[in-house]
């Protein structure tokens, strides 16, 4: 507040003046974005790691329980036929099933469905 003090009135200030007011008072508001911009980076990131663990935990603990669950039923078919047996239907029905999303999810990758269509028209409309 000591250098308002100092500084003449503002009619009174020359047009250079006011240039370097200007340009001091525009690095300042740009260091003090930066900052803003750094800091809260640094909270959406720490949230964004936090979460990241959390996901991979459960995907563990779910796969784990994917694993118990297969067991379960190979145990459960092995009652009615030979182990060996039910442990070979149950692969198969689980390889089959992973076939299947594989396949599904490989098709949702073609070159034609990563091709941002309404980005390209609106920019085709801007154009115009």
């Amino acid at each position: 507040m000591a250098w308002e003090a100092e500084s003449p009135p503002k009619a009174d200030r020359s047009f250079s003046e006011l240039l370097s007011d200007l340009a001091g008072e525009t690095t300042l508001l740009i260091r003090q974005e930066v900052r803003l911009f750094k800091a809260e980076l640094a909270e959406k990131l720490g949230r964004v790691g936090r979460g990241a663990s959390m996901l991979m935990a459960g995907a563990v603990l779910a796969f784990s329980g994917w694993l118990v669950l297969l067991a379960a039923s190979v145990l459960g078919l092995a009652t009615v036929l030979q182990p060996w047996l039910a442990a070979l239907i149950v692969g198969i029905v689980v390889l089959a099933i992973g076939g299947v999303l594989v396949l599904v999810g490989r098709s949702r990758f073609d070159s034609d469905a990563l091709v941002p269509r309404r980005t390209i028209n609106s920019l085709r409309e801007d154009e115009a």
